[in-house]
């Protein structure tokens, strides 16, 4: 009993700093991840049980494989990445580096779209290289195409957004922790 004791407080120890390390509310996961703040919180706080469905659920939110919520080890688990990916509105995001690093590296996939999402501005800088396809980029009143093989760099204080140009686009885009809590959006958002 006392070997499943640990290992539960250690889940709620690491599902409590990986939340926190990107940044997030108990209300910010839990639109996530379609719970509760308060079940949630009462899972942090070792004052519910936790349940495989629930921790699914917070796993997926935070684009993260169960593994690192559970600590289940691997002999290359501190090399290799295993992306999980996340859609909305015609975009899909893979995350390419640890959830607590401080730069943050996702690989992303538009569908064309007829109209630019609505720029957006946070604190930050962002590099992204396109690997297939052409995109948009909206920088403030601009709009500059890049295509495959080339890449961008910008201040994010300018208000900006991506689309995918005629076909599906790829790109790898780098950028800091408040960069990433920018562009990680909920369901039906609009997207960058």
């Amino acid at each position: 009993m006392a070997e499943s004791d640990d290992v539960e407080r250690a889940t709620r120890e690491r599902l409590r700093a990986l939340r926190r390390s990107l940044g997030w509310s108990l209300g910010e996961l839990a639109e996530r991840s379609h719970l509760s703040p308060s079940v949630i919180s009462r899972i942090e706080t070792g004052k519910r049980t936790i349940s495989l469905d629930v921790l699914l659920s917070l796993a997926r939110a935070m684009q993260v494989d169960l593994d690192v919520l559970l600590d289940v080890h691997r002999d290359d688990e501190d090399i290799v990445i295993r992306p999980v990916p996340t859609r909305w509105s015609g975009t899909t995001t893979w995350p390419l580096s640890r959830p607590t690093s401080s730069t943050v590296a996702v690989k992303m996939r538009f569908e064309p779209r007829a109209t630019a999402p609505e720029p957006r501005v946070h604190a930050g800088y962002d590099w992204l290289f396109v690997l297939t396809g052409r995109i948009e980029l909206t920088l403030g009143d601009r709009q500059i195409v890049v295509d495959a093989g080339e890449a961008a760099e910008f201040s994010t204080m300018t208000p900006h957004a991506v689309r995918a140009v005629d076909d599906p686009a790829e790109i790898i885009m780098v950028l800091d922790r408040d960069g990433h809590r920018a562009h990680v959006h909920r369901e039906g958002d609009g997207g960058e």
